[in-house]
């Protein structure tokens, strides 16, 4: 690494001693160095040295049981304390230019108002913004709650260490504080010793909140403030809230049987319970801040000229914000306790309109001053988090509706529901949609899933608006489904609209999302229902999971091309959520490349956005970095609604049709017509073993007896991985480029690349060729693949090789990622460090394969699979 890269250097050299000598204390001396000897091997062995890798895997394979779990763990803390060292270098005073970029929104109100775009017009825009992250819970996330604030502590330091005026002692102090943080995670156990349950999760997704975006929501609207405020001499709304958050722990109930009206309940209560405690801190601290007597009138008035007028207000709120948490402390023991709604904070005006009525007041008394500091941003957090934190979406699969409301027709003898045809499907449901009476009958007993999905429909009922995001349906294909799913909210008595938003998944179901949506906003009744704002999500994972991410993307671009046009043209706005997940296979990579690859429209100020697993800790969990990726969201959808990219030209855009279908026809035939793929897949990664991992709360298949097809895409592409081949994303794209190629387009995609879309696509593909690492999939193939299946990884690897040099070919380079050199630099820093868990974790594997494992081996094996998911970042 050159000097630009020294500070990050001196950061990963010194948290690396500190872990060794943590080790040392613990171990010695002796299992040190052999951990030392191990790291300078895998080292060598990289750069080609055939002797230092039969020594590695000499000392790996005869290594014994009691040193396999201090081993991996050892190599695990080495990578997850760089990812750190890495994490704060980007929110460094010291970060390097090449990595730190200036902020996005600063360049582009610059590009924006010395340009083309209208002030008044960009100002519109960024006070109708509606950006709605979705915070979810997918098991990628390996690290445990307890770790993470660890790793949090750490950054701490190491911000407090650049400070240049500390006196020796404090950083004596800091360093102490380091070296016991490193010493609590090293004895601290990696692996939790159960699944969590979505509790669990939803508390730990409340706790990214506390930690981080509490803080770092009033920061960012303040430097946005302060940036149009330079450039316009006006300043943003107090009550504009660009950026929200909503959550799917404790509501995402596809395929989670643990997931229940009870959970959901629970996990709501739960979000009022910490925004009432988080406002009862700003509160409290407001008190002592607001002691002025000057007041307007309407505030003498409203405290009966009290000589502390704002400290009145203030101390009421903050007893109804004691009651508030006293109430739901009961609610969350079990009980259901009566309360004076008076008496508690229940509605977001409960404590917006005080709040609202003390800034003025200040403000109209010249304390402006004032009025912008606590008190705005507690104005302002609520904004973006209301009473609720999060806004809890509910996702069901669509089959589960249908279920319900065919047991009840086949109960009250109106026929099958699930034989009748999509137009008497329709029928029926418009009807008793129209109708008053009720449909359900009061001594009904349903079986028990059918009560469950009632029961959550109830609990849905129940609650206000506010609390809520909206109500997914998994698998949907046909207007029936989202007609069922409004018919049992009614006949459960829910009385306000909710978003209810069809996803599209497969690549069928993405084809066909426009004629379904179109069919629906043609019902007279059905378009009523929205007001004018139509939700659609589009599946990421489980459409590349089906048809690989070439296919999967150019189906997905052209269904959003589509819908944006069906929308259009039934004059209803569109809302695009977009189910990314964290890894390239999944959809995932840089948001801001993401966003403005979208189709001309489809943003228009408006988008939603999953953040899955453990890219929320990346992106949101330290105050300084989620101001940043706060900014990079905003500057992206500004930039997509003013700025749109421009409609691809016909030619690229039926090369691209080409593309996906000779991709989508080489990715099938692998994965689905080759007979020794499923056996290979099982025997080349640890698929099985991932099942047992306690990673997420929700089981690994949607059905227990399923192959394949059955697999979440999360641990599909999770296994692929981590024997390094990340087959999921590449599988398909490399042969069609090079097809291309071969047809004589070389220079049309060369001239494509000026389209984001297939500029990130080239982007996205480039990455993942430059983790994968063959060899290290051909060392998994040999230890662990019986050899009449060699056949079919010597295929892989050879189509894996055809699509790097395709690649290589079109950037015009001779390395890839060459054109981003920190990147690149990244993954390198990381290999000596990954390769030993890879060998070590293919040694474990054979031998949890052929007898009973000792728990010393199962546990070492989970923390080899914990360290290459660290590892290996976005794409694992």
């Amino acid at each position: 690494m050159t000097d630009m890269y020294a500070s990050l250097r001196s950061n990963v050299s010194m948290l690396g001693q500190i872990l060794g000598d943590t080790m040392k204390g613990d171990l010695g001396e002796t299992f040190l160095e052999k951990i030392e000897l191990i790291r300078q091997l895998a080292k060598q062995s990289r750069q080609g040295d055939e002797a230092a890798r039969e020594e590695m895997l000499n000392l790996l394979t005869a290594m014994p049981d009691d040193e396999l779990v201090p081993f991996a763990k050892a190599f695990n803390q080495f990578l997850n304390l760089a990812n750190i060292a890495e994490q704060f270098h980007t929110i460094s005073r010291n970060c390097d230019e090449i990595i730190c970029v200036p902020d996005p929104v600063d360049l582009l109100l610059g590009r924006m108002l010395n340009g083309r775009i209208d002030e008044d017009k960009m100002l519109e825009c960024l006070g109708n913004m509606d950006i709605d992250l979705v915070l979810t819970a997918h098991p990628t996330e390996v690290s445990r709650r307890t770790l993470i604030q660890k790793y949090t502590a750490v950054v701490d330091c190491l911000t407090n260490l650049e400070n240049e005026q500390l006196s020796d002692r404090e950083r004596k102090a800091q360093n102490l504080r380091l070296r016991q943080l490193i010493a609590q995670i090293w004895h601290t156990n990696e692996i939790r010793n159960e699944r969590p349950t979505p509790v669990d999760e939803a508390r730990w997704g409340l706790a990214t909140v506390e930690n981080s975006l509490w803080q770092a929501v009033p920061d960012f609207l303040r430097q946005l403030n302060d940036q149009i405020e330079e450039r316009t001499g006006k300043k943003i709304p107090i009550d504009i809230a660009p950026v929200r958050f909503s959550s799917w722990m404790g509501g995402d109930r596809d395929g989670n049987p643990f997931v229940t009206a009870k959970v959901t309940a629970e996990v709501l209560d739960r979000n009022r319970h910490t925004a009432a405690r988080l406002y009862l801190k700003d509160v409290v601290l407001l008190v002592n801040e607001l002691s002025m007597e000057e007041a307007n009138e309407e505030l003498k008035a409203l405290t009966n000229n009290s000589h502390e007028p704002y400290r009145d207000i203030l101390r009421d709120l903050r007893q109804k914000l004691r009651n508030t948490i006293d109430y739901l402390n009961l609610r969350l023991e079990g009980h259901k306790p009566e309360v004076d709604m008076a008496t508690i904070i229940w509605q977001e005006d409960d404590l917006k309109t005080p709040l609202n009525q003390i800034y003025q007041s200040l403000c109209d008394c010249g304390m402006s001053l004032i009025a912008n500091g606590l008190l705005l941003d507690m104005l302002r957090r609520l904004a973006c988090f209301g009473i609720h934190m999060l806004r809890l979406d509910i996702r069901q699969d669509a089959e589960r509706h249908s279920d319900a409301i065919a047991e009840l027709t086949r109960y009250l003898g109106m026929g099958d529901y699930a034989h009748w045809s999509e137009t008497e499907k329709q029928a029926f449901l418009l009807r008793e949609l129209s109708s008053k009476r009720p449909l359900l009958p009061a001594d009904w007993c349903p079986s028990d899933e059918v009560a469950e999905v009632l029961a959550t429909c109830r609990e849905v009922a129940s609650q206000p608006a506010s609390a809520l995001g909206s109500y997914v349906i998994s698998m949907a294909g046909k207007p029936s489904d989202v007609l069922s799913v409004l018919l049992l909210l009614k006949e459960t008595g829910c009385r306000h609209p909710i978003r209810v938003v069809p996803l599209f998944e497969t690549l069928d179901d993405l084809n066909n999302a426009a004629d379904c949506i179109r069919e629906l906003l043609a019902i007279d009744w059905y378009r009523g229902y929205t007001k004018g704002m139509q939700e659609v999500m589009i599946g990421y994972s489980d459409s590349a999971k089906d048809a690989g991410v070439m296919a999967a993307a150019w189906a997905q671009y052209q269904a959003q091309e589509q819908l944006v046009q069906v929308c259009r043209d039934a004059q209803v706005k569109l809302n695009l959520f977009h189910g990314r997940g964290g890894t390239i296979g999944r959809g995932g990579g840089p948001a801001h490349q993401a966003i403005l690859s979208q189709p001309p429209g489809s943003v228009d100020g408006r988008i939603r956005v999953t953040e899955q697993g453990e890219m929320i800790r990346f992106k949101f969990g330290l105050p300084k970095l989620a101001v940043q990726s706060l900014a990079l969201y905003t500057s992206a959808v500004m930039e997509a609604t003013l700025l749109p990219p421009p409609e691809p030209k016909p030619e690229w855009r039926d090369c691209m049709q080409r593309i996906a279908d000779e991709s989508v026809g080489a990715y099938r035939k692998v994965v689905r017509e080759e007979p020794d793929f499923v056996a290979y897949f099982r025997a080349a990664t640890p698929e099985v073993e991932l099942g047992q991992l306690p990673l997420g709360s929700r089981p690994a298949k949607r059905r227990v007896d399923g192959g394949i097809e059955s697999l979440r895409a999360i641990p599909w592409i999770f296994a692929w991985s981590q024997n390094r081949l990340m087959l999921p994303a590449w599988l398909g794209a490399g042969e069609a480029l090079r097809s291309a190629m071969e047809r004589g387009e070389a220079d049309l995609l060369k001239e494509m690349a000026a389209w984001p879309f297939f500029d990130t696509r080239l982007s996205m593909l480039e990455m993942v060729y430059a983790k994968a690492e063959p060899n290290l999939a051909r060392y998994y193939e040999t230890v662990l693949v019986p050899q009449a299946l060699h056949h079919l990884g010597i295929t892989l690897r050879e189509r894996l090789q055809l699509g790097i040099e395709a690649v290589m070919e079109l950037t015009g380079t001779d390395e890839l990622m060459s054109h981003t050199p920190w990147n690149r630099e990244s993954v390198q820093l990381r290999n000596p460090y990954i390769d030993p868990l890879n060998f070590l974790q293919t040694e474990l594997l054979a031998r949890t394969r052929k007898e009973d494992a000792s728990d010393n081996v199962q546990l070492a094996l989970m923390l080899t699979i914990a360290g290459v998911a660290a590892g290996m970042r976005n794409t694992g």
